[in-house]
C-alpha cells in the first residue's frame, strides 16, 4: 500500500513552515544580518543532528521503507565538517558541543530510530528537501554577510547531485512510493512538524547571541516584518 505522502507532508506542515520563517534569527538571516559567532554555533548543531540522522538512516539501510528514501548523496556530515574546520579551526571537535535544543533535537532522532524507524522520513523531509530547495540562496546569503570566499559554506554544497530540481522530484516519487498505511503518512506528518518544532528552537537560542552582536533596536526592526523566501527548512518546489 502506498499513500501521496510528499504531498501529505507538503501541505500538513504550511504552518510550520511559517512559523520557522517568522523566527527572528530566521528573518535576520533573509535579510542579509549573519553573525559569525552565532552562525558557527548553528553549524555545530547541526552536525550533531545530520551526524545522528546519518548513522540512523545508515544503519536502517535495508529497512523495507527507509531503503527506498536512502541516499547517502544528500549526506551533509562531511560538509559540515569542512565548515566548522574554517570556523573553529584544526581542533574544532574539542571546541563544539550541543546546546540544550540541540540534545532534544538528537534524542529524538536516536529514539525513533530504536522504537519507529519509518517516522525518521519525517526528519529526512524536513531537512534534506529544505536545503535542497533553500540552499544556493542561502549559501549567497551567508557568503555576503561574512564576507566569505569559497569556504565556510561547504553545507549548501551538493556535489553529487548535479540537478537539484530533478532529485526533489525523485524524492518526492519515491515517498509516494513508500510502502505505509494511512496511519503511518499521519504519525509521519506529525513528526515532521514536530522537527520543524525542534529546528525553531535551536534558532531560538541563538537570539540571545545575535541580539547582543547586533543591538535590540536594530533586531526589533528587522523582525518586525514577515520575511519572505525561503529558509534551510523550506519544502517548496
Amino acid at each position: 500500500m502506498s499513500v501521496n505522502l510528499a504531498t501529505m507532508l507538503r501541505e500538513g506542515t504550511k504552518q510550520s513552515h511559517t512559523m520557522a520563517e517568522n523566527v527572528g534569527f530566521v528573518k535576520c538571516f533573509l535579510k542579509g544580518v549573519v553573525e559569525k559567532n552565532s552562525y558557527r554555533k548553528l553549524v555545530a548543531n547541526l552536525y550533531f543532528v545530520y551526524s545522528a540522522m546519518e548513522e540512523e538512516m545508515e544503519k536502517h539501510q535495508n529497512h523495507p521503507v527507509l531503503s527506498k528514501v536512502y541516499f547517502p548523496e544528500l549526506n551533509r556530515q562531511q560538509s559540515l565538517e569542512k565548515d566548522l574546520y574554517f570556523y573553529y579551526g584544526a581542533n574544532w571537535r574539542d571546541q563544539i558541543k550541543l546546546s540544550p535544543a540541540g540534545e532534544t533535537y538528537v534524542q529524538r532522532i536516536r529514539e525513533i530510530s530504536n522504537t519507529r524507524p519509518e517516522l525518521l522520513v519525517a526528519h529526512l523531509y524536513t531537512r534534506y528537501l529544505g536545503d535542497l530547495s533553500g540552499g544556493q540562496i542561502l549559501k549567497k546569503i551567508a557568503q555576503n554577510a561574512m564576507n566569505l570566499n569559497s569556504e565556510g559554506t561547504a553545507f549548501y554544497e551538493f556535489q553529487d547531485i548535479p540537478d537539484e530540481k530533478a532529485f526533489k522530484t525523485n524524492y518526492r516519487q519515491a515517498m509516494d512510493e513508500l510502502p505505509i498505511d494511512q496511519e503511518t503518512a499521519e504519525a509521519i506528518v506529525d513528526e515532521a512538524n514536530d522537527a520543524f518544532g525542534m529546528n525553531m528552537k535551536l534558532f531560538n537560542e541563538l537570539e540571545g547571541n545575535l541580539v547582543k552582536a547586533i543591538g535590540v533596536m536594530l533586531f526589533n526592526t528587522l523582525t518586525r516584518r514577515r520575511a519572505r523566501g525561503s529558509t534551510e527548512l523550506a519544502t517548496a518546489e
